[in-house]
């Protein structure tokens, strides 16, 4: 749906360059909520405004929903940019208007006429939860109910494509989860593509399907949540999982295990201690939600070498657990996998114990 190739902007001044995008590559899926993370100075703002084409890149180029928006004349840019709503942090109200009235600027400026305009604004306040307060001005909303109003400006003329520009960085968290609930349902309901940046990693967690980290200009890192929870060097996976923990001095086997879905109420690790009869110790754990679901990881230190417990780590992947292998550093790698005969004896094993229970 949305899709960027090579996307660069730099921002020249007379005796200066500021490179803010540096060649980014971004794919948005149809459907799906996309947060983009980076702090400050990251890069973040100057991308979404370029999707839209409020800023034009120096070089790249931007397609949203099959149209390749940097290869199209004003006019036809202006009739795509229809299709594309845009909410903004500070919320962007026009304080002489009512809420109604805020709500029908982008038709008003479609030429709708009254009566179409006065249906739509009220079926979108219904859909914000704001009908009640269609005659109140800015200066009477809370800070959610203004973020509500620019939402519902935004969906004013059926976009497809809905950007976020830290929609709620200047909100307190409860109204924050309200907002992000709203925009998942509106998602849901209306068939939009989100495109969201923010500098906070719960709202990522919260409503995201997927999501990229900035840095300097550029996309370091990307991917759908489940993936990337799944990769031992993901940042954005330890930022989700901040156990804060070395795997220095330990002694032992020192894994990392990523569990999500039912998973998360099974007892493997007092299964393992019981059934391989070694020694766990559990260094640090956290469970969070992530888009929508249940997802943990934990690190722990077993008894003993990796070559003495490379069939109660079989064990543990056997369980569809994601495990990575630290050792004494904490530079994770991957676990390789249980050769042929690593599986037969996981699997000898497995039997025995089940005789003996």
């Amino acid at each position: 749906m949305i899709r960027t190739t090579a996307l660069t902007k730099v921002f020249r001044s007379r005796d200066r360059e500021v490179t803010a995008l540096d060649h980014v590559d971004l794919h948005v899926a149809e459907g799906e909520i996309f947060g983009v993370l980076g702090r400050s100075g990251a890069g973040k703002s100057t991308l979404i405004r370029t999707v839209n084409l409020l800023e034009r890149p120096t070089s790249g180029t931007v397609e949203v929903a099959g149209r390749e928006l940097t290869a199209l004349s004003a006019g036809r840019l202006r009739a795509e940019r229809r299709r594309i709503g845009m909410i903004f942090q500070h919320f962007n109200l026009l304080s002489s208007r009512d809420v109604a009235g805020n709500v029908a600027v982008p038709l008003e400026i479609a030429g709708v006429g009254r009566a179409e305009r006065t249906r739509k604004v009220g079926e979108l306040l219904d859909l914000v939860g704001l009908s009640a307060h269609a005659k109140a001005y800015p200066a009477q909303l809370s800070g959610g109910q203004k973020q509500r109003v620019g939402i519902a400006r935004a969906l004013a003329n059926d976009p497809r494509v809905l950007l976020c520009d830290e929609a709620t960085s200047a909100l307190d968290p409860e109204t924050t989860r309200s907002i992000l609930d709203l925009l998942r349902d509106l998602r849901s309901s209306l068939g939009l593509t989100i495109l969201l940046i923010t500098h906070e990693m719960d709202v990522v967690k919260t409503v995201c399907d997927s999501a990229a980290l900035m840095e300097a200009g550029r996309v370091v890192e990307s991917g759908s949540l489940t993936d990337l929870l799944t990769r031992p060097d993901s940042r954005l996976a330890r930022d989700m999982f901040p156990l804060g923990l070395s795997a220095d001095g330990t002694g032992g086997t020192v894994v990392d295990i990523t569990f999500r879905g039912a998973e998360t109420a099974q007892p493997f690790v007092s299964t393992l201690a019981r059934t391989y009869n070694v020694d766990v110790n559990i260094l640090g754990a956290a469970v969070e939600t992530v888009a929508g679901r249940q997802v943990g990881r934990m690190r722990i230190a077993l008894d003993g070498t990796f070559e003495q417990n490379v069939v109660p780590i079989g064990y543990l992947r056997e369980q569809g657990l994601q495990v990575d292998v630290l050792g004494q550093d904490t530079a994770a790698r991957p676990f390789p996998g249980p050769t042929a005969s690593d599986s037969d004896s996981a699997s000898a094993v497995s039997a025995t114990a089940g005789k003996d229970a």
